[in-house]
């Protein structure tokens, strides 16, 4: 299976990494908006090129990854691209994800391609555990934390603010909530209450510190909910202290079972990631292998993680499957 990635971020070497994991995949070639001589990949022999030579190399990939941010990027690239490609992406904001759907959906139908959106930890690993979890335990309630760790979606919308020359979010369990849920409470807790948010800030030269503040702790879908604190830092400190990209978080369903719902039960997933675009670029390569092979049985259009049995993430037949994972 041969695969292009369309960028070159913190993500794209994530999955450049994974598919090197990967012996039935092969990188075929990388696309980029800055100048493809400017761009050094980890990959020996493998071309950059120009994003405007993309479609002259549609015969050559069976899956184009797209690792665009979410504030701005894939509403246009995935579309657009699933006109000519198969496509995946890490689409991560949970609110719009209906309307990105439909419109990828609508492209990859009318040109007989295949699409799947939102692969990673959250929304993706996440999702499916939420689903699960939900299916076993219909009387229950739910509660998703995240962190302590970085956003790249986050990060990359703060970076996107005029005046910010560079920018790290942590996202922040709030330590009272996370007890009462695994003491089986069943809190009701608002978006304040779960979580708070914490940015680090580098400024351009003469930016105005307040403006950039307020467009900050006042955005929608990213920081309005939260409680936010903007820490505006030097270069030199943000080097040193905020280079890294950990994250992670848990999943909890917290239910009853029993004629009279007598016994209580909590399922919990969690990930500890020292690298978050290195695993959520893991978990997309295992989802371009499944599309690919769904779209080889002729299927079309849009898919989420919920669309895709486990089986078709695995290099391994389904003897294998059979004897060893279940």
């Amino acid at each position: 299976m041969k695969v292009g990635i369309l960028g070159y971020g913190n993500l794209a070497k994530g999955v450049e990494c994974a598919i090197k994991q990967n012996s039935d995949i092969t990188l075929s070639a990388v696309f980029s908006r800055r100048d493809p001589s400017s761009v050094k990949i980890l990959t020996d022999g493998v071309p950059v090129y120009s994003v405007n030579e993309i479609q002259a190399h549609k015969d050559e990939i069976d899956v184009l990854i797209i690792c665009g941010g979410s504030a701005t990027d894939l509403p246009k690239q995935t579309p657009e691209y699933a006109k000519y490609f198969n496509v995946i992406d890490s689409f991560d904001t949970h609110a719009n994800i209906p309307a990105h759907y439909a419109a990828v959906d609508a492209a990859a139908k009318e040109n007989g391609h295949i699409a799947l959106i939102s692969a990673g930890w959250d929304p993706g690993m996440f999702s499916l555990n939420r689903l699960y979890a939900n299916c076993i335990l219909p009387e229950g309630n739910d509660y998703t934390f995240w962190g302590k760790g970085v956003s790249q979606g986050h990060s990359d919308a703060v970076r996107r603010i005029e005046g910010v020359k560079n920018a790290k979010q942590y996202t922040i369990p709030v330590d009272e909530a996370l007890r009462a849920v695994r003491a089986g409470e069943n809190p009701e807790l608002t978006t304040r209450q779960k979580h708070t948010r914490e940015c680090f800030v580098v400024a351009e030269e003469g930016a105005d510190l307040a403006k950039i503040e307020n467009e900050i702790k006042t955005m929608p879908n990213y920081f309005a909910d939260y409680d936010t604190t903007v820490h505006f830092i030097s270069e030199e400190e943000f080097n040193e202290n905020h280079k890294g990209i950990p994250h992670g978080g848990f999943v909890f369903r917290s239910g009853v079972t029993g004629w009279n719902k007598e016994n209580k039960h909590i399922i919990e997933y969690s990930l500890k990631l020292d690298s978050n675009p290195e695993f959520t670029g893991s978990v997309i390569v295992a989802y371009a292998r499944a599309i690919n092979r769904l779209h080889n049985e002729g299927a079309t259009g849009c898919k989420t993680v919920f669309d895709i049995a486990p089986a078709y993430l695995s290099p391994l037949s389904g003897e294998e499957l059979r004897a060893h994972l279940l």
